[in-house]
């Protein structure tokens, strides 16, 4: 019975190292920086050129005109990246335009608003339109603290093209306790208003 045991935890080990391995060489990396692709990063300024191939040879396909513009990275050679933006232009563009800022860009069906949330489930505190670029502070899984310009909340995920369908950015430890807090403020306020 106990040499059945030894061998079954063996064969469970094995599976798991395989699955973890496998998962690790599937991972597309960029062969010039070891980063993860895709990835999303934003132009570092109001003026860049996404050209049809990576050499300043080739010519532009599209003049960006917009600082902190997301754009997804698809491939990498040598200086150049190769980019998407959120409406399915291609291109390539030289590393020194790209910052590691995340931004978004807020997407929605019928041209609606976007309701900006103090916390998950919380009270609107304002709304975002369509097109604006985001600054992306903080993701759950489902939701993202957002800035732009002197306001900051939380919007659905599903409403912001820059981000990964599961990926979170700068969650911490305390983030359970903070929406805890949210959570409470936001029962009490309703209490108070039923009142």
């Amino acid at each position: 019975m106990l040499l059945y045991k030894k061998i079954s935890m063996r064969i469970v080990i094995a599976i798991i190292l395989i699955i973890i391995f496998s998962q690790v060489s599937n991972a597309d990396i960029g062969k010039e920086t070891g980063l993860e692709i895709p990835r999303y990063v934003s132009l570092k300024s109001n003026d860049a050129n996404i050209r049809v191939g990576p050499s300043k040879n080739y010519p532009i396909e599209i003049k960006f005109i917009k600082k902190n513009y997301p754009l997804k990275i698809l491939e990498e050679y040598e200086d150049w990246r190769k980019v998407e933006d959120f409406q399915k232009n291609f291109g390539w563009i030289h590393k020194s335009l790209i910052s590691g800022i995340r931004t978004g860009i807020i997407l929605s069906n019928e041209n609606k608003t976007i309701k900006l949330l103090n916390t998950l489930n919380g009270n609107v505190i304002g709304e975002i339109g369509m097109g604006n670029i985001v600054f992306l502070e903080k993701c759950k899984i489902d939701l993202c603290q957002v800035s732009f310009g002197n306001h900051r909340g939380w919007i659905d995920k599903k409403h912001i093209w820059g981000i990964k369908e599961k990926e979170t950015i700068k969650i911490s430890f305390f983030q359970r306790f903070e929406d805890l807090y949210w959570k409470s403020i936001n029962s009490l306020n309703k209490i108070q208003k039923g009142f």
